[in-house]
C-alpha cells in the first residue's frame, strides 16, 4: 500500500495518541478511516443487512433495498425477502438465482433480509493451482489471510471443471435449515464465472457463518448460486482484509421480538455446506 508522510500540528497528534491509547487501534487505522470519512471514500468496511441468525429464525421480511445496498459495495452475498433466490452481487451488478434457476439482475427496489457487500480493492492476487474439492479450496484461501480476527473479502476468476451450487427457493416465515431442506441444486461443468465471498472470524459466529461463505455466477450470468463444492485449476484469486464493520439491525416487530440468544453456528454449517 502506499506511504503518506505529512508534517501535523501537535495539538492533532496529541489526540491521535489519546485515541491510540484509549482504544488500542493502531495509528494507521485511525488515520485511514478519518481521511476516508472526510473524503467520503468506502475504506476496507464489510456492510451487513440484519444477522445469519435471524434467518435462521426464520427473520426473513424484506428490510434493506437493494438501492441502498448499491452505497456500500460492489461485491458481496446474501438473500432476497421470503428467502426469494440467491444474490450474487459483481462488478456493482447485483443478481438473483431463483429456485428454479433463473438468473435475473435484481431491481433497486427489490429488498434484502441478509445480505453482505464491501466496496472490493484488492491487496494480493495469486494462482490457486489445482484442487479437488471445496474444502481444498478454503484451505488455499486461508493462506491468504493474515489474521484469524481480521474480516476479507475474496473474488475467484476463470474457468472452472465443475461446481455444484444452491438455490433456496421461496417461502415466507420459514427458517433457514428448512428451506434448506427442500433447496433446488445445479451441476455445472468446464464453465468460466466469478466467485465472490467473506471470511468471518470465530467471534462474530452469532452475527454470520464463522468461516468462508462463497457465491457463484457464470461469466455470461445465466446461472449461479451458492457454492456447495468445487473442482478446478488455475484460478486467479484476489483478496482484501476488511477492519471495519457495520450492520443495519433491521427494525420490523419480527426482529425485536426473536430469540436471538443462542448460537446458531451448527444450524448455519447445516444449511450452508449440506
Amino acid at each position: 500500500m502506499p506511504n503518506l508522510n505529512c508534517e501535523i500540528s501537535e495539538s492533532l497528534m496529541n489526540a491521535l495518541t489519546a485515541r491510540v491509547r484509549d482504544t488500542g487501534e493502531p495509528l494507521n487505522h485511525i488515520v485511514m478511516r478519518a481521511l476516508a470519512d472526510h473524503l467520503e471514500v468506502q475504506h476496507a468496511t464489510l456492510f451487513q443487512v440484519s444477522t445469519s441468525g435471524a434467518l435462521v429464525e426464520g427473520i426473513s421480511q424484506g428490510v434493506v433495498t437493494v438501492g441502498e445496498l448499491k452505497r456500500h459495495g460492489d461485491l458481496g452475498l446474501g438473500t432476497f425477502a421470503d428467502l426469494d433466490g440467491e444474490m450474487i452481487v459483481v462488478d456493482g451488478h447485483f443478481w438473483r438465482v431463483s429456485g428454479s434457476g433463473d438468473t435475473n439482475e435484481a431491481s433497486d427496489s427489490d429488498l434484502t433480509p441478509f445480505a453482505v457487500v464491501a466496496f472490493f480493492r484488492p491487496e494480493q492476487t495469486i494462482e490457486l493451482g489445482s484442487f479437488a474439492s471445496l474444502d481444498e479450496l478454503l484451505a488455499r484461501l486461508d493462506r491468504l489471510r493474515n489474521s484469524n480476527n481480521l474480516f476479507f473479502a475474496v473474488r475467484i476468476d476463470g474457468l472452472i471443471n465443475r461446481l455444484r451450487a444452491r438455490a433456496v427457493c421461496k417461502k415466507a416465515g420459514a427458517g433457514l435449515v428448512e428451506v434448506a431442506a427442500t433447496q433446488a441444486e445445479f451441476e455445472f461443468h468446464r464453465v468460466s464465472g466469478s466467485i465472490v465471498g467473506f471470511w468471518t472470524p470465530a467471534y462474530a459466529r452469532t452475527v454470520n457463518m464463522a468461516g468462508w461463505h462463497l457465491h457463484f455466477l457464470k461469466e455470461d450470468r445465466s446461472g449461479g448460486g451458492h457454492v456447495l463444492d468445487i473442482q478446478g485449476e488455475g484460478l486467479r484469486a484476489q483478496v482484501q482484509h476488511l477492519d471495519d464493520f457495520r450492520m443495519a439491525i433491521p427494525e420490523s416487530p419480527e426482529f425485536l421480538k426473536a430469540d436471538l440468544t443462542g448460537d446458531p453456528s451448527m444450524a448455519l454449517i447445516k444449511a450452508e455446506r449440506e
